[in-house]
């Protein structure tokens, strides 16, 4: 049978892989001194073309508010790099392992190494943050890296390329992929680790790709993330806070608030005071600078199906304007949404909403949230809001997801000593920090036997030193 034909894209891909697969498997391990200085060049890639950036990506937008850019996105990753260059020495040294006592004297060792050649197929949403902090960690742990960014940003993708170009050579670090969707074909190569981020949807299939070559892989995706306010919170500072969290970026963030669950006879209040703080952020003028557009007229005709969905089986809609308001459309900003009367028929219920609406639902006791949350998908993020310790507890141990902040949103993924990760159909995996290093290094066991210890006492042929052996060791155990 004929092979079918590969496009020039993925024979390029396929070249530029098995180039750096060769390398990982023939040269020598990066030195510290070489980690170090791919991290400093990478630091001075974005440094040197920070104003660029913003610039491409609020082109790729429609319009992205520079301080989301700088906020979100540049200054996570110069933190990223900050960290891993301070404690990369530590990292990268072996690490002791205590020795039964049975096998002393001898000693164990846990040596970390690259894995070999890291595949990273980032995300449009904050396209710089997570395409780099993931190639941050590939580097720390002194691999080789290939990156397929997304096609909805193709101003970034273009100038990611000439950063990466202009400051590493292709057997450290290439960008792929901009000019072919060839994210499937990237995702079937062999890869000794592959990272992606993106939904739910597109990550199973990504997992199956990669399963094909036993691939291991990171995969941060999304969901419905839940917001729960206790009776003891304080609905003011709540309903800032979550309008934070959901409209950061316009709520095209795969860890923002998705709904929100509160006590029933304080709902109306909290919608109040939500559509308060929103107005207070962002103004109900399209042209606020701050405020970020829709990434594409596909995502903001999803958006408006929702809205009209749920206004067409009974919900309340609350917003400055509607959004096929010519001044708000087409400047593909979409208004700032507050569902009421949210039911579980409705598709806003069904998926996640990844754009500035945020349902509410009532509850009437406390352990309706956790029932309502156990009952689907295990989230990305769950946020809580009160001052009862005791009900905050409950909350902690009876769910679980991905990461939780309590009395804020989002900070959690910002803490760079913790794990960054889902469980479930939120993701698989974990980065950050030491974590990301962990992630993508083989820590490899090692035992050093000495020469005055007995395990030649283990060789036949067997007899009286067997069991003798044997009490000592039913005796230690």
């Amino acid at each position: 049978m004929d092979q079918p034909l590969k496009s020039p894209g993925q024979s390029a891909l396929e070249e530029a892989f098995h180039r750096l697969f060769e390398l990982s498997r023939t040269a020598p391990a990066a030195s510290l001194d070489e980690r170090l200085d791919r991290l400093a060049r990478l630091r001075a890639a974005v440094a040197d073309n920070e104003a660029r950036l913003k610039q491409a990506i609020s082109a790729d937008f429609g319009h992205r508010s520079a301080s989301e850019t700088t906020i979100a996105e540049t200054m996570m990753v110069f933190g990223e790099i900050r960290h891993a260059a301070k404690h990369l020495k530590k990292w990268m040294a072996p690490q002791r392992v205590s020795t039964a006592l049975q096998f002393m004297p001898a000693k164990n060792r846990l040596i970390p190494q690259p894995v070999g050649v890291v595949g990273i197929i980032a995300p449009w949403n904050y396209p710089l943050q997570l395409t780099l902090a993931p190639a941050v960690a590939a580097l720390a742990a002194g691999n080789r890296v290939m990156i397929k960014p997304s096609e909805l940003v193709p101003r970034f993708s273009a100038l990611l390329r000439e950063m990466i170009t202009a400051k590493f050579d292709v057997s450290e670090m290439i960008v792929t992929g901009i000019d072919d969707d060839i994210a499937m074909a990237f995702a079937a190569l062999p890869f000794d680790h592959l990272m992606f981020t993106g939904s739910t949807r597109v990550g199973r299939l990504v997992a199956e790709a990669a399963g094909r070559n036993l691939t291991p892989v990171t995969l941060e995706l999304g969901g419905k993330s839940p917001a729960i306010v206790d009776r003891s919170a304080d609905l003011g500072e709540a309903a800032q806070r979550i309008a934070y969290g959901k409209l950061l970026n316009a709520g095209q963030t795969c860890i923002a608030p998705d709904y929100a669950l509160v006590p029933e006879g304080q709902v109306q209040d909290f919608a109040d005071r939500l559509q308060a703080s929103m107005r207070a952020m962002y103004g109900t003028d399209p042209d606020n600078k701050d405020y970020t557009s829709i990434v594409s007229d596909r995502h903001y005709a999803r958006l408006e199906g929702l809205v009209a969905d749920a206004a067409a089986k009974g919900a309340r809609i609350v917003q400055v304007t509607r959004p096929d308001d010519p001044a708000w459309k087409s400047r593909r900003k979409f208004p700032p949404t507050i569902i009421l009367g949210v039911t579980p028929d409705m598709t806003v219920m069904q998926e996640e909403i990844f754009g500035p609406l945020l349902p509410l639902i009532g509850y009437k006791d406390a352990g309706e949230p956790i029932s309502y949350i156990n009952a689907h998908d295990r989230p990305l993020a769950l946020y809580w809001f009160g001052k009862d310790d005791a009900a905050r507890d409950e909350v902690l141990a009876r769910t679980v997801s991905g990461g939780v902040t309590v009395n804020d949103c989002l900070f959690h993924f910002a803490q760079i000593n913790q794990p960054m990760g889902g469980i479930g159909a939120s993701g698989s995996g974990a980065y950050h920090g030491e974590w990301g290093f962990k992630t993508l290094s083989k820590l490899k066991p090692v035992f050093y036997r000495s020469p005055f210890n007995r395990l030649a006492d283990l060789y036949p042929p067997y007899g009286a030193k067997i069991a003798r052996l044997e009490k000592m060791l039913r005796f230690m155990s």
